[in-house]
């Protein structure tokens, strides 16, 4: 039921459904909440390949599609490529007709607040990361030295770019240590707000799992990397591991098929991965980027039962004490055997539970408004 009669428009990187990966997850979920508390959205959205989506008409009086503009031309620009290549009249003309703030998801959005044609409203920006940062991870995680080289000046590109939050008047950070980094640099303007999700109702499994998994889009290189990573642990245990998500990597896949204990399966619907996780005695998640909040850490400790991560999905969360850490393959062994053995207590649960509370997307979408 809604509440109140507020117009709010928010600016989409790509297309927020449906919700698979993380960044669209916080975009999506955030959405919902916002139109179930009485907030009239217009949504404005780059759509470079997953198509319009009919779906979004129900939290959103009216949906704007864009392209996205990918040329050889945008990265050669000082601007960002990730917001050269969003450069577009027609959204800021839209903006410009319907009186309302304006709530900009990541950097990639931005480029309005570059305009002199925009007029003035109150802006918000919502960080999904630190964005430098992140494609600096990437650029060191990636095997091909032409987008190792695109991933390094992007990254240049990004922190001299970042001043463009200036211009806004709240940030929308999404961890701890991002909020950290934020409120150090823009003071203030500078909030915390949890990341959406989709997850509504916690159940104690009580049931041991037998098995361990990790999931991920395995295309994405960090992915890719924990995965090969994961198969060295495990080969030579007797626990078995499912590595789910999608992947055409010939090399990932063989080496998959080398090992007795450890099987692939591609992912092509969010029910069968919370299957996965809900049956897993250990979700093990590993990454090598301390960047933003991982969604699917979210995902698997809202459903499964124990998480066994690496330092690195975990940093700056503020969900360390909630996760087993082992910071190298030798520690990851020591951690994962016994936890294979031990039952996932309720006293665990209700400790999960409480932290979790946190993330309340009603509750977030609430101190939005506050804000605004």
């Amino acid at each position: 039921m809604k509440i109140l009669n507020k117009k709010l428009h928010i600016v989409c990187f790509d297309v927020p459904y449906p919700p698979d990966y993380g960044g669209v997850t916080d975009v999506y979920y955030k959405i919902k909440a916002l139109s179930e508390s009485g907030v009239d959205i217009y949504l404005h959205v780059f759509e470079y390949g997953r198509g319009r989506q009919d779906h979004l008409k129900k939290y959103c009086e009216k949906v704007f599609y864009y392209p996205r503009k990918k040329s050889f031309g945008k990265f050669l620009s000082l601007t960002p490529f990730i917001v050269n290549s969003r450069n577009d009249e027609g959204l800021i003309k839209n903006l410009n007709a319907i009186e309302a703030p304006v709530l900009f998801e990541g950097l990639h959005s931005t480029y309005p607040l570059l305009s002199k044609k925009l007029k003035q409203r109150t802006f918000l920006v919502r960080m999904h990361n630190i964005e430098h940062d992140y494609y600096k991870g990437v650029a060191k995680n990636e095997a091909s030295w032409v987008k190792k080289t695109f991933y390094t000046i992007e990254s240049s590109k990004l922190k001299r770019y970042e001043k463009v939050l200036n211009k806004c008047d709240h940030i929308l950070s999404i961890s701890p240590a991002d909020q950290n980094h934020f409120e150090k640099i823009f003071g203030p303007k500078s909030v915390y707000i949890p990341a959406f999700h989709g997850h509504f109702k916690m159940q104690h499994r009580n049931k041991k799992g037998y098995f361990a998994l990790y999931h991920g889009n395995l295309s994405v290189a960090d992915n890719n990397k924990a995965a090969h990573y994961l198969i060295d642990v495990f080969k030579n245990l007797s626990v078995p591991l499912i590595i789910a998500g999608r992947s055409e990597d010939k090399k990932l896949l063989t080496k998959i098929e080398g090992a007795k204990n450890i099987q692939f399966i591609f992912i092509d619907d969010q029910k069968q991965l919370w299957d996965l996780i809900q049956r897993a005695h250990i979700n093990i998640l590993v990454s090598f980027q301390a960047t933003g909040i991982k969604i699917k850490l979210l995902n698997a400790l809202f459903n499964g039962r124990f998480c066994l991560v690496n330092p690195a999905m975990v940093k700056g969360s503020g969900l360390e004490d909630l996760c087993e850490i082992a910071k190298d393959k030798k520690e990851m062994i020591a951690r994962l055997i016994p936890l294979m053995d031990n039952e996932f207590s309720k006293e665990q649960f209700a400790l999960r539970k409480e932290k979790l509370s946190l993330f309340d997307n009603h509750k977030s979408a609430a101190r939005i408004l506050e804000i605004i």
